[in-house]
């Protein structure tokens, strides 16, 4: 998670940053018996001892995270967030098995220590993993990095993608962690759920881009572990090199289409920079000068690295992407309302949804051309 390593920012970035790194004091609804945990802790994990000092994580919207201090070094916990929830949502039990799963083949995740469903310990299921020391970027754009590392750091992202995606299910013991195919159509309408069963006003270009997607959902060409937010927030870079030390927040991971994978880490060249600290502001002059590869030459990395020759129904998986990225920030907004949404800078993610529907609505328009 983010740690005390995480380099300063600069220029547009810094306030995002800046309200979603590091620590604060564990706000009063996510408040637990710090002593239930540490004799569960001390139990469950025995080379931890000592006395547990609590914070939480600024970052985040959904499943509230903390860091437990304690003598033997600084760990993670992660847990369901309390309060009424969506059913199927905040799964952390499979957030954990995914990652231990990974963690044995190598694929750069953090280590599961423990995990527990007994809601008597602090009131919700949760789980408790490794810290991994490194650097958090808010902005897909890396400030403050050299533009020599940038596009080491790209290129290393993109591998990782690739690695993940070449994983067997079969392999790892996860041939059960979701349905072999029909991925995107059952997200379609599982985040179309959402969008229509949540309060809140509706969008026209939403409207639209849920029926065009219905219509033209693309053939399924192989199955893979999908994370199902593969943006630059979840990631961890190492402290000084430029590579990828960890891949955070399983929660949306499921057996799932690798090209809709791909694709949502695709997305950033089009969003703003107020949704996940998006690309869509720059041009490719501007994205070179910073060492970022253009939009054609990312897509094309990931296919040499899977062995395709092109992704041919790639914007359709865009605006897909656009629209199931609504769906979620439509659900933030609802738990705002409820007081449940996990950050308490939730709204800021929620500022640009108009934009990010006409994205979708451009997206599927470029497909049709």
């Amino acid at each position: 998670m983010n740690s005390p390593t995480t380099r300063a920012t600069e220029g547009r970035g810094a306030d995002r940053q800046q309200l979603n790194s590091g620590v604060t004091a564990v706000r009063q609804e996510y408040r637990f018996d710090s002593e239930r945990l540490a004799n569960w802790l001390h139990s469950a994990v025995p080379s931890i001892g000592g006395p547990l000092e609590v914070a939480q994580f600024r970052g985040g919207q959904s499943n509230p995270t903390y860091r437990l201090h304690t003598p033997s070094g600084d760990f993670v916990l992660r847990r369901k967030p309390p309060g009424e929830l969506v059913p199927g949502a905040h799964a952390v039990d499979r957030e954990a098995r995914v990652m231990s799963a990974l963690h044995a083949v190598g694929i750069p995740v953090p280590r599961v220590l423990a995990q527990s469903e007994d809601p008597a310990i602090i009131g919700t299921p949760f789980y408790v993993m490794e810290l991994v020391e490194g650097r958090i970027f808010w902005d897909s754009s890396l400030p403050g990095v050299a533009p020599d590392e940038r596009a080491v750091m790209f290129d290393d992202m993109n591998q990782v993608v690739a690695a993940l995606h070449a994983v067997s299910p079969d392999a790892v013991g996860l041939s059960d962690f979701g349905r072999p195919g029909g991925y995107v159509r059952r997200q379609l309408e599982r985040w179309s759920r959402q969008y229509e069963a949540v309060p809140g006003d509706r969008d026209a270009d939403i409207d639209w881009l849920q029926a065009w997607l219905r219509e033209r959902v693309p053939a399924e060409e192989s199955v893979s572990i999908a994370h199902g937010d593969l943006k630059c927030d979840n990631l961890i870079f190492h402290p000084t090199e430029p590579r990828v030390v960890a891949i955070l927040d399983w929660e949306l991971a499921t057996l799932g289409d690798p090209l809709a994978d791909f694709a949502y880490n695709v997305l950033m060249f089009h969003l703003p920079n107020a949704i996940a600290g998006g690309l869509g502001a720059l041009g490719e002059a501007q994205l070179r000068d910073r060492g970022i590869p253009s939009e054609p030459e990312y897509v094309a990395r990931y296919c040499e690295r899977t062995g395709r020759a092109q992704i041919a129904d790639l914007d359709f998986y865009l605006a897909f992407n656009a629209f199931r990225l609504y769906a979620i920030m439509h659900g933030i907004r609802a738990r705002i309302e409820l007081g449940t949404a996990a950050s308490a800078h939730a709204r800021e993610t929620i500022s640009a949804m108009d934009q990010l529907a006409k994205i979708g609505r451009r997206l599927a328009e470029r497909a049709r051309d």
